[in-house]
């Protein structure tokens, strides 16, 4: 794929999400975030430590303070190299120090404070100890549409990443899969992920025959046999932003009953993909694509959610799952993946990441729903 390299964020990108952010936290009753090393600081500074060790690093944001970013003195000089770092204040602290004490001094002493799932335990139980009267809520509970809203330049690299894995699809229909080992054919996606632009690969699932009634396989040592409904299921980041799409194929030709299976998940996506636009409660998508497979008789083995978040990580919110009332907005981004497991026989899944315009939805995937034949 040839292009021209996506514009970097800059410092001041970065501020309005650390601005935006802590008024986000002020909305929702909370005294400040604090979030540490993982996606919400890369997408906040542009930091992504080298290693994430058991040294503290914090990012605190309050309403009405300027952000703060807690690292040790041994760090500080790669965290001031990161885009974000001039639209922040580093403060380092050495081996021998106290960090919490440091960090807590930027914090309310009685304040409630969203913190990042992925902050290690012995962080937040040290600044509970030195805050005693503080409490804390999970980041993604507190703020869960933090990121759910993509901005044109957020677009223009999910459309891309979504470009990147079409392209692997095109190829890796063309390898031979029949006599082959799965993790093979995995490998062969993962490597093309990389020729078209990814980064970093997290997942290449090939799940063949009975295999793909598991709609978390990923792959195995079966070999992949004539007859055989294969899933494919793949994606990582691309400059930082993420693809995930599903196509399923067949090797050698299928049977009538594995067509129609084929022909109603390709149906139930299209349903769930035409109930995108802004308003509609994420629930409605599901309810969408669902309906269409529970009609036909297959309800039981439509065994997941119809989608997911995706944006500077593979899985995020919002989520298209019955009970989820959230309305969709413009600029959203997410799977619709419906599927059909039929255990120890075959699966079919098919998945676009789709984002949501000003009148509707936009699919970010262009490669074929029909059923493809592979070698």
């Amino acid at each position: 794929m040839t292009g021209t390299a996506p514009a970097p964020f800059t410092a001041d990108d970065y501020r309005a999400r650390m601005q935006r952010a802590a008024r986000e936290a002020a909305d929702a009753g909370l005294a400040g975030l604090l979030v540490a090393p993982g996606p919400d600081l890369v997408w906040l500074t542009g930091y992504a430590p080298t290693a994430v060790t058991e040294r503290l690093t914090m990012l605190v944001l309050a309403p009405g303070r300027d952000p703060v970013l807690v690292v040790p003195t041994l760090e500080a000089p790669d965290a001031a190299k990161a885009a974000g770092a001039s639209a922040l204040t580093l403060r380092d602290w050495t081996d021998g120090k106290d960090p919490y004490a440091a960090t807590a001094a930027l914090l309310d002493t009685d304040g409630r404070f969203g913190i990042s799932d992925g902050a290690w335990a012995m962080h937040l139980l040290a600044l509970q100890r030195a805050l005693p009267a503080t409490s804390y809520a999970s980041l993604t509970d507190a703020l869960p549409m933090l990121r759910a809203v993509k901005d044109a330049a957020e677009l223009e690299l999910m459309a891309a990443a979504g470009a990147a894995a079409d392209a692997a699809f095109e190829e890796i229909r063309r390898v031979p899969f029949g006599g082959r080992r799965e993790k093979e054919v995995g490998a062969d996606l993962a490597d093309l992920l990389r020729r078209f632009g990814h980064s970093q690969v997290d997942f290449t699932i090939v799940a063949s025959g009975p295999n793909g009634a598991n709609p978390h396989h990923e792959v195995g040592d079966r070999v992949i046999r004539d007859g055989d409904m294969v899933v494919l299921d793949f994606g990582g980041l691309k400059d930082g932003y993420g693809s995930d799409t599903s196509r399923t194929v067949h090797v050698g030709e299928p049977t009538e009953e594995e067509r129609r299976v084929h022909d109603l998940v390709r149906e139930a996506q299209e349903a769930g993909f035409r109930a995108v636009r802004p308003g509609v409660e994420c629930q409605e998508v599901d309810r969408a694509a669902r309906a269409v497979i529970t009609d036909a008789g297959y309800g039981e083995y439509f065994i997941h959610r119809t989608g997911h978040g995706i944006g500077v990580t593979t899985h995020e919110p919002p989520y298209m799952i019955e009970g989820e009332e959230r309305p969709l907005e413009p600029g959203m981004c997410f799977s619709v993946e419906p599927g059909v497991y039929l255990p120890d026989r075959f699966g079919v899944r098919i998945e676009d990441i789709v984002t949501v315009t000003e009148d509707g939805g936009r699919r970010l995937n262009d490669t074929t729903r029909e059923l493809v034949i592979v070698g």
